[in-house]
């Protein structure tokens, strides 16, 4: 795992700031050595004498990063940067405005050559925070690009109000229960909060807690529900949790994409939740953008987690669980069309008997 050169995927609406990220990587002292793609290298905006070696697609900063133009096969960018000598800290792939950064994230589970140099680290979508609810009103992608990303940084937070922050907050979090929000003046945010932070390695998939999808009482996001008022053990029982934010505070914003969590204390049989899993995909696989999930299989020591990206599922046994820990299993579904009644019933049909 360690060997592997870290893949970002940066995203956002155009306008939203990635530019002014991505020229802050390109020129600041940071003392890494990053290779950021883009598709076009005129539109990032950097002054020539910045530029110490270039040839027709691959720019080499005064600071020790590169910067390189997509023509053609991402894949093909990918190997040709990890042939060059060095090595870099960090690789981050800018998509276009207009892109779903689905299809590029895939690219780092499909291709073995690049998955054996390379591991997709996180997707980062870039916000603007005063246009973001007319973006998300009227285009499909900007709904996909919050719903997709594992971090977001809420741009421009200077432009708007406390309230007007919260209430942005808000519906990021009903769009996107699991990633958390940077806010961020100028794409300001501080690049080790950006980079590294392993958010597709199943590892890192420690915990799913209904406290993080739902904020506390008087936090930024909070919904309030049926554990409302419950200590702080009150996700271990056994019922379901509605954490999927769709239809509380923020009544104007009706979004088509949404979260969804699922907990049960009861043991689940292994075969039943991996069948259900991949019929689900199979049948919903494009409506289900992102999917992350830790269960208690009966019978086995260990925890199973496993995540899904568009139809690619993965999982692992990971570390046994704790003699004094409370098991359960938990589920987070991001995705558009989700009936929640049916997926709740599916999952409850996985308990082992």
């Amino acid at each position: 795992m360690t060997d592997k050169v870290p893949v970002t995927v940066l995203t956002g609406y155009l306008g939203a700031g990635k530019t002014t990220l991505l020229n802050r990587i390109l020129t600041e002292n940071h003392g890494h050595k990053y290779a950021v793609v883009v598709n076009e290298f005129g539109e990032i905006g950097i002054d020539n004498d910045l530029i110490v070696d270039a040839d027709e697609e691959v720019f080499e900063m005064n600071n020790g990063c590169v910067c390189c133009t997509v023509r053609g096969d991402l894949i093909r960018i990918i190997n040709g940067l990890m042939r060059r000598p060095g090595r870099f800290d960090a690789i981050l792939v800018e998509t276009t405005g207009l892109a779903d950064p689905g299809p590029v994230a895939q690219t780092f589970f499909v291709d073995e050559e690049v998955r054996e140099k390379t591991r997709l680290d996180s997707v980062t979508t870039v916000v603007d925070a005063k246009h973001i609810h007319l973006r998300l009103d009227d285009s499909r992608e900007a709904r996909e690009q919050i719903a997709f990303a594992d971090q977001i940084v809420l741009n421009k937070s200077d432009l708007v109000s406390e309230d007007e922050l919260r209430g942005v907050e808000a519906r990021l979090r009903r769009l996107n229960p699991l990633a958390p929000i940077h806010r961020a003046t100028r794409s300001n945010v501080d690049l080790d909060l950006v980079l590294g932070r392993n958010g597709f390695d199943l590892d890192r998939i420690v915990s799913l807690e209904p406290d993080f999808l739902n904020p506390p009482h008087g936090e930024p996001g909070h919904v309030h529900d049926q554990d409302c008022g419950h200590d702080d053990h009150g996700h271990h029982h056994d019922h379901h949790h509605d954490h999927d934010h769709h239809h509380h505070a923020d009544h104007q914003h009706d979004d088509d994409i949404k979260g969804i969590s699922l907990s049960t204390t009861k043991p689940i049989d292994g075969q039943k939740i991996t069948r259900w899993l991949n019929e689900l995909l199979a049948a919903q696989g494009p409506d289900i953008l992102r999917a992350k999930g830790i269960i208690d299989v009966a019978g086995e020591e260990r925890r199973l987690v496993f995540q899904a990206v568009h139809m690619i599922l993965e999982g692992d046994l990971q570390r046994a669980w704790k003699a004094d820990e409370p098991r359960f299993s938990r589920l987070v579904f991001i995705g558009r069309n989700l009936d929640e009644a049916k997926l709740k019933a599916g999952f409850d049909a996985t308990v082992a008997v």
